[in-house]
């Protein structure tokens, strides 16, 4: 007899999983920004009490980081070593890259996140999430042949890269899209052109940016430079 017929009242609803707590808080912010997440709007998502919700994170810094952990652990890519077990670390790269990309691509509103919230304090007091991604270009590095201090600065390096590449993206925004004329079509026409004389000659060039290829001609030059400095 289940627990309904024997008492006459519903049973008791399953507990909240942390991650369908940042589940929810993701879409959120997803939707509106970070400014849009609140305990209480949380708890409406869920259709919980907020006080559901401090169990798993006591305030909303602390849901701001598992938002931040929880994206993150996106960003590790799996290893696909080959036919003789070996992996070839710029094809890693590539994978990371292009992985990193299309999460940022998707949730646009928890990048600026992703730099900032890491920042917030030492290394070694940061969310363990946070630095799966360093942990694994490290080891990935110094596999390659890299020695300790060699592959921290090129997980440096490279994920330096990706941030200002996304970036760099996600402001990559068409201001007129009804608009024929590149420069209207961007709005560049606002610039006065005394002052912006290249940055308006370029409209053609702005409005047919491909992130996905710029990503690359950008891996290729960065990887370039690593290989450069394993030879040395």
């Amino acid at each position: 007899m289940s627990a309904e017929s024997r008492s006459g009242r519903p049973g008791r609803r399953a507990g909240l999983t942390r991650d369908q707590i940042l589940t929810a808080a993701l879409a959120i912010i997803d939707q509106g920004g970070v400014e849009s997440l609140s305990m209480r709007r949380l708890g409406q998502a869920l259709n919980r009490n907020p006080m559901a919700i401090y169990r798993h994170a006591a305030d909303k810094d602390a849901l701001l980081d598992g938002v931040v952990e929880h994206v993150a652990a996106e960003l590790v890519t799996p290893r696909e070593p080959d036919s003789n077990g070996d992996e070839n670390w710029e094809a890693v790269l590539h994978r990371t890259a292009h992985t990193f990309r299309r999460v940022a691509l998707a949730h646009p509103h928890v990048v600026p996140l992703l730099l900032t919230r890491p920042l917030s304090g030492p290394l070694a007091l940061r969310p363990l999430g946070t630095l799966r991604l360093l942990e694994e270009l490290i080891e990935l590095f110094s596999a390659a042949g890299f020695d300790q201090p060699g592959a921290l600065h090129a997980a440096r390096l490279f994920t330096g890269f990706l941030y200002g590449h996304v970036l760099h993206e996600l402001q990559e925004q068409i201001h007129n899209p009804d608009e024929i004329d590149d420069l209207l079509r961007l709005g560049l026409q606002r610039l006065p052109i005394t002052q912006f004389p290249r940055l308006r000659s370029l409209a053609t060039v702005l409005a047919s940016y491909d992130g996905a290829a710029e990503l690359d001609e950008g891996l290729t030059i960065v990887l370039a430079g690593l290989r450069s400095q394993l030879r040395a």
